[in-house]
């Protein structure tokens, strides 16, 4: 595994990333539109649910995202617990809060939909990772804020999580840059399928 060792360094190569990851998310966005959603519910997480895990954290869709709500709506209809995650504050891990496709929502920072301040928090079992990016070692370029870094940090010292990066298929790089700090993704999932990481 490759880390970039100066920071100057590290800041500039991610930059570059974002703004050609962007523009490869965009793309696809235009390309394949809801299609995509609904193509993204049709594959099975590769979760074993005999092992306790019973509630998943989403993300509504924001600007190009993939749409993971056709997904959340056939994972409600199984019998899992869904959330989506709420930024609270810079610098600090995200909360989660109970929510399923249909229920109200309010806007939160950056104008995403989040749920209402009176449903219940939760400790997801498994976080579907909004990304730009992302490589076949499992790794994954955000948006630069740290969020899920922060989080999958501190739930995986509490207990054991499954971290599940989604994206269009062509959001792939061949090498995503990395520090120490960044948490792998236990899996990928795009609208093609499933992809195990080769670390």
């Amino acid at each position: 595994m490759q880390v970039a060792k100066r920071s100057g360094d590290l800041i500039d190569q991610k930059r570059r990333a974002r703004t050609a990851a962007n523009a490869l998310r965009m793309q696809a966005h235009k390309t394949l539109g809801e299609r995509s959603g609904l193509m993204l519910a049709q594959h099975e997480l590769p979760i074993n649910r005999k092992d306790g895990f019973g509630s998943v954290s989403g993300f509504y869709p924001y600007q190009a995202e993939i749409n993971v709500l056709p997904l959340l709506a056939r994972l409600v209809s199984e019998g899992w617990l869904t959330a989506l995650p709420v930024v609270m504050a810079k610098g600090e891990p995200l909360t989660f809060r109970a929510w399923a496709p249909g229920e109200p929502t309010g806007r939160g920072i950056w104008d995403i939909h989040v749920p209402l301040e009176t449903a219940p928090e939760l400790q997801p079992d498994v976080l579907l990772v909004p990304m730009l990016a992302f490589d076949r070692r499992g790794y994954r370029l955000g948006y630069g804020g740290g969020f899920y870094d922060r989080t999958l940090a501190e739930l995986r010292k509490l207990k054991p999580v499954v971290a599940i990066g989604v994206a269009y298929a062509e959001q792939e790089m061949d090498e995503v840059p990395i520090a120490s700090y960044d948490e792998p993704l236990d899996w990928i999932l795009t609208e093609r399928g499933v992809i195990e990481p080769k670390r």
